[in-house]
């Protein structure tokens, strides 16, 4: 009784949090969704997180976009555009009456200033830009010419991330990161952000697209996924998306209340080394430590076989694949180690860094077995640390850890997306591994710059090779997308560029 009664008054609640007037909405006018995620920003320049950019994606647009479902990119924003014979010059003709939620015009000077301002403001995600781009023109008003610094086939994908949405300029200062409601030019915009604990998205009347199917989404953030599973198992929420324990979806399949959707995804996870660091310098030193990493393990116990070992950056699934680093192997991990001098009475002391939150309840659990892994060599003491989310990122781009987990979600779908932010000079800073190599630069120069499918994959099979011998990285397992959510909620679509879609949910 007392949970019905707690139910009545939730669902009361709700009625009258979406309504100012006093009689209650429909039922489908609205759809509660769950998460663990946390948003850092909301402001295209410096959004880089999977939720960050995820809701940028439901509620802004750019020059272009993918078709749901797909990896094929069309026209959005932009009516056409055509490209220079030396790959250099991208034109755009940009649609005519485009506006942002607040009824401000969106035009080729927007798209110039907004480029330019991801540029100067240098955030995490501007190398996306700044490596490439040279120049943003708004030749009039319904014309804007990209100008790059050398042919790069991927650069259309990239104009199909978020960091490539215009913003309005009467509102997004030029010299800093805005921190207020976004302004919207999405099939939704955002109503109220409570940092931590909900936000909620309403329909964009001034979009220029097709209409969100849903009025409203609320989207509850919760601290940990034993919060999550409650909440959906009691009817607080009618979705859940990322991220419940492996053996909570394992029971939740069993619940015929339910409807449980699994997907493949690009999502990988991988153990950084700072290659700057005085103790991790050494690509002898991590390389030993790739032999020790039992990655079967770690899906089978701690992921009940949910996630696939990797062996390379790029995900399985995509072409450029290439399985590259060490099996695991106890007796040539113990080898290596005593060739570096590491005894069981003089071992290797090192500290694994992870964040408790970010990426779901069981990090503490994988970064408790990778310690263990290392330590079943006899040759290693490994301690582990942890911070949460906004002080790890700051520690990571500071150099301050040494070895840490960390997560990639795709920014555009493309291997370039696998391999350039984490192995170029210029951009590998923001991965917080500091790695450089003037041939392998060279390298992903000339696999950016190439067209031909065939040729681009013989360069990035040569980029891994090259990587396995300095092994900044160890990749751990590439994840899948799970969504569960009572049987009346439609539209939920598995994308492989891993975009929720939440205007398209509906019931």
């Amino acid at each position: 009784m007392l949970k019905r009664l707690g139910l009545f008054f939730f669902s009361l609640l709700l009625l009258v949090s979406f309504s100012s007037k006093s009689f209650a909405v429909s039922k489908k006018s609205y759809i509660i969704a769950g998460t663990t995620d946390k948003i850092t920003s909301l402001d295209p320049a410096k959004a880089y997180e999977y939720f960050s950019d995820n809701i940028l994606q439901n509620i802004m647009g750019g020059l272009v976009k993918y078709i749901p479902g797909t990896t094929k990119i069309v026209p959005d924003m932009a009516e056409s555009w055509k490209i220079s014979k030396d790959g250099k010059v991208y034109t755009f003709k940009l649609k005519k009456g485009l506006v942002f939620s607040n009824g401000d015009p969106i035009d080729a000077k927007v798209y110039e200033y907004s480029m330019k301002r991801v540029i100067k403001l240098k955030q995490n995600p501007a190398f996306l830009l700044a490596d490439v781009v040279k120049d943003v023109k708004a030749l009039d008003k319904y014309t804007l010419q990209i100008t790059l610094k050398y042919p790069y086939s991927p650069f259309i994908s990239i104009l199909a991330f978020t960091i490539s949405y215009p913003v309005d300029p009467k509102v997004y200062p030029a010299d800093k990161v805005y921190n207020g409601l976004p302004v919207s030019c999405g099939p939704y915009m955002v109503k109220k952000l409570v940092r931590g604990q909900e936000i909620e998205l309403v329909r964009n009347p001034k979009y220029y697209g097709k209409k969100a199917k849903t009025p409203t989404i609320l989207i509850k953030i919760y601290r940990e996924a034993n919060n999550l599973y409650m909440a959906l198992k009691g009817g607080e929420i009618e979705l859940a998306y990322r991220t419940l324990l492996p053996q909570q979806l394992e029971q939740i399949q069993k619940d015929k209340n339910f409807k449980t959707y699994i997907g493949d995804s690009p999502f990988i996870r991988e153990i950084v080394f700072n290659a700057k660091s005085k103790q991790f310098s050494n690509p002898r030193l991590r390389e030993a430590l790739s032999y020790a990493v039992n990655r079967a393990q770690i899906a089978k116990e701690i992921f009940k076989g949910q996630v696939n070992p990797l062996y390379t950056l790029i995900p399985a699934g995509m072409w450029g694949h290439k399985d590259v680093m060490p099996h695991y192997n106890i007796n040539k991990a113990v080898a290596k180690l005593k060739a570096l001098g590491y005894t069981k009475a003089k071992p290797l002391s090192i500290t694994l860094w992870y964040s408790p939150s970010h990426y779901g309840s069981t990090e503490s659990d994988v970064a408790l077995m990778i310690k263990n892994q290392f330590e079943k060599t006899g040759l290693v003491k490994c301690n582990v640390k942890y911070a949460e989310w906004a002080t790890y990122v700051d520690y990571w781009t500071k150099g301050v850890m040494g070895m840490f987990l960390l997560g990639w979600y795709p920014d555009y779908f493309d291997p370039d997306d696998y391999m350039w932010p984490f192995l170029e000079t210029s951009a590998s800073p923001g991965m917080g591994s500091f790695y450089s190599n003037k041939s392998m630069d060279k390298l992903l120069i000339k696999a950016r710059a190439v067209s031909s499918v065939k040729e681009r994959t013989k360069l990035y099979y040569k980029v891994q090779e090259m990587m396995v011998k300095e092994a900044p990285y160890i990749p751990l397992f590439q994840g899948q997308q799970q969504v569960v959510a009572k049987p009346n909620i439609k539209g939920i679509l598995m994308d492989p560029v891993q975009i929720f879609r939440y205007y398209l949910l509906s019931k």
